[in-house]
């Protein structure tokens, strides 16, 4: 059952028991998406999902979701020593963007003997992703750091041989999704 909403900068408070004892802690603008209940209540316990999708992204959807366990406990008897201490459990939610079809390029001459950087770049994703090189015809082969920058995307392949011509794909990648590029090297 949805209870709140914010769309087009309207924040709706759907027509349910909730409705008098919930909204957001901050103004939406301050990107700070918590929910405040008052008067909590031990039928308000339960499992409460926050999504949020992003404008013009479908991609998104149903992706950025944060979810809590919320548990209501009891009226415990007063204690001599006082209120106990009061606890909050913050949800934090981190919008997701998946990584655009990234850009991949040779950088330099293809000869043997040369040295080359293939580079492979995404115009959006959050967080940023991370790029992974590898290469896949005629045989499989996987790069690891210095030769492969991770957040970068850059691979150095130093003095070209006949046997490094071949089909390398670059993946970028985040938690959202991954979306991948390649080119043929040719030496």
């Amino acid at each position: 059952v949805q209870i709140l909403s914010y769309l087009d900068g309207v924040a709706k408070v759907e027509e349910t028991e909730l409705k008098p004892r919930v909204g957001f802690l901050h103004p939406i603008l301050s990107h700070n998406i918590s929910v405040l209940i008052n008067a909590t209540r031990e039928r308000d316990s339960g499992q409460y999902m926050c999504t949020v999708n992003v404008v013009d992204d479908a991609t998104s959807t149903g992706k950025n979701v944060g979810v809590i366990n919320l548990t209501v406990l009891g009226k415990a008897p007063p204690s001599p020593l006082g209120p106990p201490p009061m606890s909050v459990t913050p949800l934090t939610l981190v919008p997701t963007v998946p990584p655009a079809t990234p850009a991949c390029q040779l950088h330099g001459n293809p000869v043997v003997g040369a040295n080359v950087t293939l580079s492979c770049t995404s115009g959006k994703g959050k967080p940023s992703p991370t790029y992974q090189w590898k290469r896949t015809a005629p045989t499989s082969q996987v790069f690891f750091p210095p030769a492969q920058d991770l957040a970068k995307g850059t691979l150095k392949l130093t003095n070209l041989s006949l046997d490094m011509s071949g089909l390398y794909v670059c993946a970028a990648e985040n938690q959202a999704g991954s979306a991948s590029c390649s080119l043929v090297l040719e030496v």
